[in-house]
């Protein structure tokens, strides 16, 4: 596992987070995102990032800037990464995974699901898959 590392690559046209090819899953404290990323190289993940509840805030939640200035954008970034801002402010850690060839949605949601990931977040292009399910408030 490596330290997140925001490339330009990760943002979208107006510089919102968007890291197209990789899921950004958010874990409660220090020990769940640890063992979630020991699982993750365990079922053949080699690209994992890890991002720290003050690097999300520093360089993920930046990203948002003004893009939602003058009216609301239209996708879904903005919205995705203020639920991001707010689990990094309760103590959540990120992972960024790159997904492999043969991943889809459902797979993705089958290997991070059962690790505690409380928000998944699966960036294709043109599309962001919430591959968690939000308890009903």
């Amino acid at each position: 596992m490596k330290p997140f590392a925001l490339d330009p690559d990760m943002t979208s046209a107006t510089g919102t987070f968007y890291p197209t090819g990789y899921v950004f899953a958010l874990f409660p404290g220090d020990e769940a995102y640890r063992q979630a990323a020991d699982a993750l190289a365990e079922q053949g993940f080699t690209d994992v990032a890890h991002a720290a509840p003050d690097t999300i805030h520093q360089h993920v939640v930046r990203t948002l800037g003004h893009a939602d200035a003058p009216l609301p954008s239209v996708g879904a970034e903005g919205v995705i990464v203020r639920r991001i801002a707010d689990l990094a402010a309760q103590g959540h850690h990120g992972l960024l995974v790159k997904a492999r060839d043969e991943d889809g949605p459902e797979s993705l949601q089958a290997a991070l699901e059962p690790l505690g990931a409380v928000a998944a977040f699966y960036y294709r292009r043109l599309i962001i898959e919430d591959l968690i399910p939000q308890p009903a408030s």
